[in-house]
């Protein structure tokens, strides 16, 4: 599984510009099965994902982030192996 951190590298009017876009890519994102879980940080300094997809599906996907591609954004990817989860995420863990 993998977390993926968003932290903006421009200013907040170029973040809102291009926002539009990102969120069009993230809706087709999770319609495509790669997102679990997206969100802003708090505060609004950027976003995290959740992806259990591949890391190549996952690669392939954040380069077509508008936030991405206009250097809007760095990225850190971070894998973990979900060991435990709460009663009702078993679709969670690592298998």
């Amino acid at each position: 599984m993998f977390v993926v951190s968003l932290t903006y590298k421009v200013p907040e009017d170029i973040v809102d510009y291009h926002r539009p876009a990102h969120m069009a890519w993230v809706k087709q994102a999770f319609d495509d099965g790669v997102f679990l879980a997206s969100g802003r940080l708090v505060p609004a300094v950027g976003g995290v994902l959740l992806s259990k997809a591949d890391r190549a599906t996952l690669d392939a996907a954040l380069a077509r982030d508008p936030f991405y591609s206009n250097g809007v954004a760095e990225f850190e990817v971070i894998e973990f192996t979900a060991t435990t989860v709460a009663e009702g995420y078993e679709n969670l863990l690592d298998t």
